[in-house]
Protein backbone atom coordinates (compact mmCIF):
# COMPACT_ATOMS: atom_id res chain seq x y z
CA UNK A 1 0.00 0.00 0.00
CA UNK A 2 2.90 2.35 0.81
CA UNK A 3 4.48 1.64 -2.59
CA UNK A 4 1.19 2.28 -4.40
CA UNK A 5 0.92 5.89 -3.22
CA UNK A 6 4.19 7.15 -4.78
CA UNK A 7 3.36 5.37 -8.04
CA UNK A 8 -0.04 7.02 -8.19
CA UNK A 9 1.54 10.39 -7.30
CA UNK A 10 4.12 10.05 -10.06
CA UNK A 11 1.37 9.11 -12.54
CA UNK A 12 -0.58 12.28 -11.63
CA UNK A 13 2.57 14.37 -12.14
CA UNK A 14 2.98 12.76 -15.55
CA UNK A 15 -0.58 13.78 -16.50
CA UNK A 16 0.03 17.34 -15.35
CA UNK A 17 2.97 17.58 -17.71
CA UNK A 18 0.85 16.55 -20.70
CA UNK A 19 -0.45 19.45 -22.84
CA UNK A 20 -4.19 20.03 -22.77
CA UNK A 21 -4.50 19.33 -26.50
CA UNK A 22 -3.45 15.72 -25.96
CA UNK A 23 -6.69 14.99 -24.07
CA UNK A 24 -8.96 16.33 -26.82
CA UNK A 25 -10.67 13.77 -29.07
CA UNK A 26 -9.23 13.28 -32.52
CA UNK A 27 -10.84 15.35 -35.20
CA UNK A 28 -12.78 13.46 -37.85
CA UNK A 29 -11.24 13.12 -41.27
CA UNK A 30 -12.43 15.56 -43.90
CA UNK A 31 -15.19 14.46 -46.23
CA UNK A 32 -12.72 13.98 -49.09
CA UNK A 33 -10.56 11.65 -46.99
CA UNK A 34 -13.63 9.62 -46.08
CA UNK A 35 -14.68 9.46 -49.73
CA UNK A 36 -11.20 8.26 -50.67
CA UNK A 37 -11.24 5.72 -47.86
CA UNK A 38 -14.62 4.25 -48.89
CA UNK A 39 -14.29 4.81 -52.64
CA UNK A 40 -14.91 1.13 -53.38
CA UNK A 41 -18.27 1.10 -51.60
CA UNK A 42 -19.27 4.47 -53.01
CA UNK A 43 -18.47 3.23 -56.54
CA UNK A 44 -21.17 0.58 -56.09
CA UNK A 45 -23.72 3.38 -55.69
CA UNK A 46 -22.92 4.99 -59.04
CA UNK A 47 -25.13 2.78 -61.32
CA UNK A 48 -28.15 3.15 -59.03
CA UNK A 49 -27.53 6.89 -58.63
CA UNK A 50 -27.30 7.37 -62.41
CA UNK A 51 -30.53 5.39 -62.93
CA UNK A 52 -32.25 7.44 -60.20
CA UNK A 53 -31.21 10.73 -61.82
CA UNK A 54 -32.21 9.60 -65.33
CA UNK A 55 -35.64 8.25 -64.38
CA UNK A 56 -36.58 10.61 -61.52
CA UNK A 57 -34.90 13.97 -62.07
CA UNK A 58 -34.41 14.31 -65.84
CA UNK A 59 -38.18 13.84 -66.55
CA UNK A 60 -38.89 16.76 -64.18
CA UNK A 61 -37.96 19.03 -67.08
CA UNK A 62 -41.37 18.10 -68.51
CA UNK A 63 -43.01 20.15 -65.74
CA UNK A 64 -42.45 23.19 -67.98
CA UNK A 65 -45.36 21.90 -70.12
CA UNK A 66 -47.70 23.11 -67.38
CA UNK A 67 -46.71 26.70 -68.25
CA UNK A 68 -46.74 26.36 -72.04
CA UNK A 69 -49.16 25.95 -74.93
CA UNK A 70 -47.52 22.71 -76.03
CA UNK A 71 -47.50 21.84 -79.71
CA UNK A 72 -45.83 18.64 -80.87
CA UNK A 73 -44.36 20.13 -84.05
CA UNK A 74 -42.69 22.95 -82.08
CA UNK A 75 -41.50 20.79 -79.18
CA UNK A 76 -41.12 21.77 -75.54
CA UNK A 77 -38.52 24.48 -76.17
CA UNK A 78 -40.38 26.06 -79.08
CA UNK A 79 -43.85 26.08 -77.54
CA UNK A 80 -45.28 29.39 -76.33
CA UNK A 81 -45.24 30.33 -72.64
CA UNK A 82 -48.75 30.95 -71.25
CA UNK A 83 -47.99 31.43 -67.55
CA UNK A 84 -50.70 30.21 -65.16
CA UNK A 85 -53.36 29.73 -67.84
CA UNK A 86 -53.82 26.00 -67.17
CA UNK A 87 -53.94 26.45 -63.40
CA UNK A 88 -56.74 28.99 -63.85
CA UNK A 89 -58.56 26.40 -65.93
CA UNK A 90 -58.18 23.86 -63.09
CA UNK A 91 -59.95 26.27 -60.72
CA UNK A 92 -62.71 27.03 -63.22
CA UNK A 93 -63.23 23.45 -64.45
CA UNK A 94 -66.50 22.18 -62.84
CA UNK A 95 -65.66 18.53 -63.52
CA UNK A 96 -62.36 18.95 -61.65
CA UNK A 97 -64.38 19.37 -58.44
CA UNK A 98 -66.19 16.08 -59.05
CA UNK A 99 -62.88 14.31 -59.68
CA UNK A 100 -61.31 15.84 -56.56
CA UNK A 101 -64.23 14.81 -54.34
CA UNK A 102 -64.13 11.25 -55.74
CA UNK A 103 -60.40 11.06 -55.07
CA UNK A 104 -60.71 12.29 -51.50
CA UNK A 105 -63.68 10.02 -50.77
CA UNK A 106 -61.98 6.85 -52.03
CA UNK A 107 -58.61 7.72 -50.46
CA UNK A 108 -60.10 8.59 -47.07
CA UNK A 109 -62.12 5.36 -46.98
CA UNK A 110 -58.99 3.35 -47.82
CA UNK A 111 -57.02 5.22 -45.15
CA UNK A 112 -59.59 5.07 -42.34
CA UNK A 113 -60.66 1.47 -42.93
CA UNK A 114 -57.46 0.03 -44.38
CA UNK A 115 -54.72 1.64 -42.27
CA UNK A 116 -55.44 -0.27 -39.01
CA UNK A 117 -55.76 -3.65 -40.77
CA UNK A 118 -51.99 -4.37 -41.21
CA UNK A 119 -51.39 -3.32 -37.60
CA UNK A 120 -54.10 -5.66 -36.27
CA UNK A 121 -52.82 -8.45 -38.52
CA UNK A 122 -49.28 -8.02 -37.20
CA UNK A 123 -50.54 -8.09 -33.60
CA UNK A 124 -52.49 -11.29 -34.26
CA UNK A 125 -49.51 -12.93 -35.97
CA UNK A 126 -47.39 -12.08 -32.94
CA UNK A 127 -49.73 -14.16 -30.77
CA UNK A 128 -49.31 -17.33 -32.88
CA UNK A 129 -47.06 -19.78 -31.03
CA UNK A 130 -46.52 -22.22 -33.90
CA UNK A 131 -43.67 -20.85 -36.06
CA UNK A 132 -44.60 -23.03 -39.07
CA UNK A 133 -48.24 -21.94 -38.99
CA UNK A 134 -47.21 -18.29 -38.61
CA UNK A 135 -44.92 -18.51 -41.67
CA UNK A 136 -47.69 -20.18 -43.67
CA UNK A 137 -50.17 -17.40 -42.80
CA UNK A 138 -47.59 -14.72 -43.64
CA UNK A 139 -46.81 -16.27 -47.02
CA UNK A 140 -50.48 -16.59 -47.96
CA UNK A 141 -51.16 -12.98 -46.94
CA UNK A 142 -48.24 -11.67 -49.05
CA UNK A 143 -49.26 -13.43 -52.28
CA UNK A 144 -51.98 -10.98 -53.49
CA UNK A 145 -49.46 -8.13 -53.47
CA UNK A 146 -47.51 -9.83 -56.28
CA UNK A 147 -50.54 -10.21 -58.55
CA UNK A 148 -51.09 -7.40 -61.05
CA UNK A 149 -54.30 -5.39 -60.92
CA UNK A 150 -54.84 -6.38 -64.55
CA UNK A 151 -55.14 -10.03 -63.45
CA UNK A 152 -57.07 -9.22 -60.27
CA UNK A 153 -59.56 -7.05 -62.16
CA UNK A 154 -60.41 -10.02 -64.37
CA UNK A 155 -60.83 -12.24 -61.31
CA UNK A 156 -63.13 -9.72 -59.58
CA UNK A 157 -65.18 -9.23 -62.74
CA UNK A 158 -65.83 -12.97 -62.69
CA UNK A 159 -66.59 -13.07 -58.95
CA UNK A 160 -69.05 -10.14 -59.07
CA UNK A 161 -70.60 -10.97 -62.45
CA UNK A 162 -74.24 -12.04 -62.88
CA UNK A 163 -73.21 -15.70 -62.97
CA UNK A 164 -70.51 -15.34 -60.34
CA UNK A 165 -70.36 -16.84 -56.83
CA UNK A 166 -71.55 -13.62 -55.11
CA UNK A 167 -74.78 -13.56 -57.11
CA UNK A 168 -75.17 -17.29 -56.54
CA UNK A 169 -75.24 -16.60 -52.79
CA UNK A 170 -77.69 -13.71 -53.32
CA UNK A 171 -80.04 -15.97 -55.27
CA UNK A 172 -79.68 -18.72 -52.66
CA UNK A 173 -81.17 -16.36 -50.08
CA UNK A 174 -83.97 -15.26 -52.42
CA UNK A 175 -82.43 -12.11 -53.86
CA UNK A 176 -82.10 -10.99 -57.46
CA UNK A 177 -78.76 -11.06 -59.30
CA UNK A 178 -77.00 -7.71 -59.69
CA UNK A 179 -74.06 -6.39 -61.68
CA UNK A 180 -72.16 -5.04 -58.68
CA UNK A 181 -69.28 -3.45 -60.62
CA UNK A 182 -71.72 -1.44 -62.75
CA UNK A 183 -73.67 0.02 -59.80
CA UNK A 184 -72.51 3.29 -58.25
CA UNK A 185 -73.69 2.26 -54.77
CA UNK A 186 -71.54 -0.88 -54.64
CA UNK A 187 -68.51 0.05 -56.75
CA UNK A 188 -66.65 2.17 -54.17
CA UNK A 189 -67.05 -0.38 -51.30
CA UNK A 190 -65.71 -3.09 -53.65
CA UNK A 191 -62.74 -0.84 -54.48
CA UNK A 192 -61.95 -0.31 -50.79
CA UNK A 193 -62.38 -3.99 -49.86
CA UNK A 194 -60.24 -5.34 -52.72
CA UNK A 195 -57.49 -2.78 -52.09
CA UNK A 196 -57.29 -3.77 -48.41
CA UNK A 197 -57.31 -7.47 -49.28
CA UNK A 198 -54.46 -7.03 -51.75
CA UNK A 199 -52.18 -4.94 -49.56
CA UNK A 200 -52.71 -5.73 -45.88
CA UNK A 201 -50.28 -8.67 -45.80
CA UNK A 202 -47.47 -6.77 -47.49
CA UNK A 203 -48.19 -3.67 -45.39
CA UNK A 204 -47.83 -5.67 -42.18
CA UNK A 205 -44.16 -6.54 -42.86
CA UNK A 206 -42.81 -3.33 -41.35
CA UNK A 207 -44.93 -3.80 -38.20
CA UNK A 208 -43.88 -7.45 -37.82
CA UNK A 209 -40.24 -6.38 -38.10
CA UNK A 210 -40.78 -3.69 -35.45
CA UNK A 211 -42.46 -6.18 -33.10
CA UNK A 212 -39.49 -8.55 -33.51
CA UNK A 213 -37.22 -5.77 -32.22
CA UNK A 214 -39.10 -5.27 -28.94
CA UNK A 215 -37.16 -6.35 -25.85
CA UNK A 216 -38.53 -9.77 -24.70
CA UNK A 217 -37.74 -8.75 -21.12
CA UNK A 218 -40.69 -6.35 -21.19
CA UNK A 219 -43.10 -9.22 -21.87
CA UNK A 220 -41.48 -11.43 -19.21
CA UNK A 221 -41.77 -8.68 -16.59
CA UNK A 222 -45.43 -8.09 -17.55
CA UNK A 223 -46.27 -11.81 -17.29
CA UNK A 224 -44.64 -11.98 -13.85
CA UNK A 225 -46.95 -9.14 -12.81
CA UNK A 226 -49.92 -11.15 -14.09
CA UNK A 227 -50.58 -9.34 -17.37
CA UNK A 228 -52.63 -11.22 -19.97
CA UNK A 229 -51.78 -11.42 -23.68
CA UNK A 230 -54.27 -8.68 -24.44
CA UNK A 231 -52.73 -6.35 -21.87
CA UNK A 232 -49.24 -7.10 -23.18
CA UNK A 233 -50.40 -6.20 -26.68
CA UNK A 234 -52.12 -3.00 -25.53
CA UNK A 235 -49.50 -1.75 -23.06
CA UNK A 236 -46.23 -3.03 -24.59
CA UNK A 237 -46.55 -3.91 -28.27
CA UNK A 238 -48.74 -1.01 -29.40
CA UNK A 239 -46.74 1.73 -27.60
CA UNK A 240 -43.53 0.33 -29.12
CA UNK A 241 -45.14 0.53 -32.58
CA UNK A 242 -46.06 4.23 -32.22
CA UNK A 243 -42.94 5.54 -34.07
CA UNK A 244 -43.57 3.30 -37.09
CA UNK A 245 -47.33 3.99 -37.06
CA UNK A 246 -46.71 7.76 -36.99
CA UNK A 247 -44.34 7.71 -39.97
CA UNK A 248 -46.57 5.36 -41.98
CA UNK A 249 -49.65 7.48 -41.27
CA UNK A 250 -47.82 10.66 -42.29
CA UNK A 251 -46.77 9.12 -45.61
CA UNK A 252 -50.25 7.78 -46.31
CA UNK A 253 -51.82 11.17 -45.60
CA UNK A 254 -49.41 12.60 -48.16
CA UNK A 255 -50.85 10.16 -50.69
CA UNK A 256 -54.49 11.14 -50.15
CA UNK A 257 -54.75 12.41 -53.73
CA UNK A 258 -53.49 9.10 -55.04
CA UNK A 259 -56.55 6.86 -54.93
CA UNK A 260 -54.90 3.99 -56.83
CA UNK A 261 -54.73 4.45 -60.60
CA UNK A 262 -53.96 0.80 -61.50
CA UNK A 263 -56.90 -0.55 -59.56
CA UNK A 264 -59.50 1.97 -60.68
CA UNK A 265 -58.36 2.09 -64.30
CA UNK A 266 -58.71 -1.68 -64.63
CA UNK A 267 -62.02 -1.96 -62.76
CA UNK A 268 -64.14 1.08 -63.58
CA UNK A 269 -66.50 1.56 -66.54
CA UNK A 270 -68.80 4.20 -68.00
CA UNK A 271 -71.65 3.25 -65.62
CA UNK A 272 -69.67 4.21 -62.51
CA UNK A 273 -67.56 7.02 -63.97
CA UNK A 274 -69.40 9.63 -61.91
CA UNK A 275 -68.24 8.11 -58.60
CA UNK A 276 -65.03 6.35 -59.70
CA UNK A 277 -63.24 8.92 -61.85
CA UNK A 278 -60.25 10.23 -59.88
CA UNK A 279 -57.44 12.69 -60.57
CA UNK A 280 -55.06 10.05 -61.96
CA UNK A 281 -57.59 8.59 -64.41
CA UNK A 282 -58.66 12.11 -65.41
CA UNK A 283 -55.04 13.08 -66.14
CA UNK A 284 -54.62 9.87 -68.17
CA UNK A 285 -57.61 10.70 -70.35
CA UNK A 286 -56.54 14.32 -70.78
CA UNK A 287 -53.02 13.42 -71.85
CA UNK A 288 -53.29 10.08 -73.65
CA UNK A 289 -56.77 10.31 -75.22
CA UNK A 290 -57.58 14.03 -75.54
CA UNK A 291 -53.91 14.98 -76.12
CA UNK A 292 -54.18 18.01 -73.84
CA UNK A 293 -50.62 17.56 -72.66
CA UNK A 294 -50.17 20.97 -71.03
CA UNK A 295 -53.41 20.81 -69.04
CA UNK A 296 -52.73 17.22 -67.97
CA UNK A 297 -49.24 18.24 -66.78
CA UNK A 298 -50.70 21.17 -64.82
CA UNK A 299 -53.22 18.88 -63.07
CA UNK A 300 -50.47 16.36 -62.25
CA UNK A 301 -48.18 19.12 -60.94
CA UNK A 302 -50.95 20.52 -58.75
CA UNK A 303 -51.55 17.01 -57.41
CA UNK A 304 -47.86 16.66 -56.47
CA UNK A 305 -47.74 20.08 -54.78
CA UNK A 306 -50.82 19.29 -52.68
CA UNK A 307 -49.29 15.90 -51.72
CA UNK A 308 -46.13 17.63 -50.43
CA UNK A 309 -48.25 20.10 -48.45
CA UNK A 310 -50.27 17.26 -46.92
CA UNK A 311 -47.09 15.48 -45.79
CA UNK A 312 -45.82 18.74 -44.24
CA UNK A 313 -49.13 19.36 -42.46
CA UNK A 314 -49.30 15.77 -41.17
CA UNK A 315 -45.72 15.99 -39.92
CA UNK A 316 -46.38 19.30 -38.17
CA UNK A 317 -49.56 17.90 -36.60
CA UNK A 318 -47.63 14.91 -35.26
CA UNK A 319 -45.06 17.26 -33.72
CA UNK A 320 -47.75 19.48 -32.24
CA UNK A 321 -49.32 16.41 -30.62
CA UNK A 322 -46.06 15.82 -28.78
CA UNK A 323 -44.86 12.93 -30.93
CA UNK A 324 -41.09 12.97 -31.38
CA UNK A 325 -41.11 10.28 -34.06
CA UNK A 326 -41.67 12.37 -37.19
CA UNK A 327 -40.11 12.56 -40.64
CA UNK A 328 -38.12 15.70 -39.79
Amino acid sequence: MEDAVPKQHSRMKHYRKQPLNSFQPKRQDSIWKRVKKHRGLLALMIPGLIAFIIFNYVPMYGITLAFKEFQIRKGIMGSEWVGLKWFERIIQDPYMRVVLLNTLKISLLKLVIGFPVPILFALLLNEIRSVKYMKLVQTVSYLPNFISWVVLAGIFFSIFSVNGPINALVQMFGGKPRIFLSEQSSFVPILVFTDIWKGFGWGSIIYIASIAGIDPGLYEAARIDGASRLKCALHITLPCLVPVITIQLTLQIGGLLNAGFDQIFNMYNASVMRVADVIDTYVYRLGMINREYSYATAVGLMNSIVAILLIWIANRAAKAAGNNYTLW
